[in-house]
């Protein structure tokens, strides 16, 4: 089985009295976190109670909040229960039926999970706001992936695994590369079974949740859509172009790229908004949540071939590590580009100090940057810039920015750096306050500090 990061804090959650709301993609794994937790509970002689959805006895248990309460009560034995449901979206008025039940403080703890993104963001969290904490559970990292295919020998050492046996590591990049992580993908034995099984998660999706949300409306356009961006991934969306090419109404097209984003299968990464006058501001670039899914929407699906082609699906790797190490926090991810054609692949916004990340697929000898980063540091001046490539490391100064060549393999060091550095920061900042604070009027004692100025690890 494929151990997920995220089981730590879900299980962490346990304790809390909130509402537990699993989201994301369809067949990321949902339900099996829900089991793995209800297993550890039981194991520990703590009553759970499982329902499902899509079962029709389940299904009548949840049909009012009396009859759900009746059954919890069987379970009890005078203890807390533990509460889980599955496919949460499928009940009607689910947001009012959940915040019924917790308003009512009962001695349960309720584990929710849901797919289809609207009806769960529509019905279902705004309801509950103040009642729940969300968590993500996104397909199977990189690093997720290649803990399980090294069978876990080397976790907790991981990345200096991979830059040891580098050759072995590339192989396990190429697969990557080439699947994605939807779980029941990287199960599969074979390239005949992984394809039916990509198939068939692609065909849920454009069945289940995109039929419905087009009500009635054939799903041929969304599909060339689909295609059409697949085809320009970390590339800015040009919606006339679109609308063209898929000989659909502009508006069309921006609702069907609205819908795409909040269903989990693209992400829209919008440009760096400053006071430089040539900066683009109007067209974000795309990405795909999976990039197996990517591939397979345009025949690509195990056959990614040449340079060009695992440059693109390499970037849209990095966009989804980036994307998931920012969520939850006060950052957020853009692209730069400026119509003298200068452009950085991703600006990690940290108001007066962003962090610029170039990504190379390629083996860099030595440190070089692109004339496009030069650009963008006299621009902007940042501490610190990244260049993630295949196996270089090291460092540069140029001007005050100190540029940190990053092997992809070694860069959770610098992705937990970043994770952890808001409540850095803070702490920082809160002692100025309070150091100020007992100054004597007119001390010139506290000199000006680049609250940024701690590096990330080499």
């Amino acid at each position: 089985m494929i151990q997920r990061s995220i089981l730590k804090g879900l299980l962490d959650h346990l304790i809390e009295p909130e509402i537990t709301l699993i989201t994301g993609p369809r067949q990321v794994g949902k339900t099996t976190l829900m089991h793995l937790m209800a297993g550890k509970l039981s194991a520990e002689g703590k009553p759970t109670l499982f329902l499902h959805l899509d079962n029709e006895a389940d299904f009548k248990i949840l049909s009012s909040q009396a009859s759900l309460i009746e059954r919890i009560k069987t379970e009890s034995a005078n203890q807390k229960v533990f509460v889980f449901i599955d496919e949460i979206q499928l009940k009607e008025n689910a947001g009012r039926f959940m915040k019924g039940l917790y308003d009512m403080n009962l001695p349960v703890k309720f584990i929710l999970s849901g797919s289809g993104s609207m009806e769960l963001r529509a019905n279902i969290q705004e309801s509950m706001a103040g009642r729940k904490r969300v968590f993500e559970v996104m397909p199977v990292s990189f690093f997720e992936f290649a803990d399980f295919r090294t069978d876990y020998a080397h976790s907790g050492r991981l990345d200096a695994h991979l830059m040891n046996d580098f050759e072995g590591a590339l192989v396990l990049l190429n697969e990557y590369l080439n699947f994605g992580g939807y779980p029941r993908v990287i199960m599969a034995a074979t390239l005949h079974e992984k394809m039916d099984v990509i198939n068939e998660i692609y065909q849920s999706y454009m069945t289940r949740d995109i039929q419905l949300l087009l009500k009635g409306h054939g799903p041929e356009i969304y599909s060339r859509m689909i295609t059409l961006l697949a085809a320009q991934t970390g590339g800015m969306i040009n919606l006339s172009t679109l609308s063209n090419e898929t000989r659909a109404a502009l508006a069309t097209i921006q609702k069907y790229l609205w819908y795409a984003d909040r269903t989990w299968f693209l992400k829209m990464i919008p440009p760096l908004h400053g006071n430089k006058v040539k900066e683009i501001t109007k067209s974000p670039v795309v990405y795909f949540v999976d990039h197996g899914m990517r591939n397979f929407s345009i025949r690509m699906f195990g056959n990614v071939h040449n340079h060009r082609d695992y440059g693109f699906v390499f970037q849209n790797l990095v966009c989804s590590i980036l994307l998931d190490t920012l969520q939850r926090h006060i950052y957020d991810l853009h692209f730069w580009r400026t119509i003298n054609k200068a452009e950085v692949d991703f600006v990690i916004d940290r108001y007066e100090n962003p962090l610029p990340v170039e990504v190379k697929y390629s083996s860099l000898k030595k440190p070089e940057i692109t004339r496009s980063l030069r650009s963008f540091i006299d621009h902007y001046h940042p501490t610190d810039a990244w260049v993630i490539n295949l196996t270089f490391a090291g460092k540069m100064v140029l001007d005050s920015t100190t540029v940190h060549f990053i092997p992809f393999f070694r860069i959770q060091p610098y992705l937990e750096e970043l994770r952890t550095e808001p409540e850095r920061l803070f702490r920082i900042s809160e002692k100025e306050v309070v150091y100020r604070l007992m100054q004597p009027p007119g001390s010139n004692r506290l000199k000006k500090q680049n609250l940024y100025s701690k590096g990330a690890p080499d």
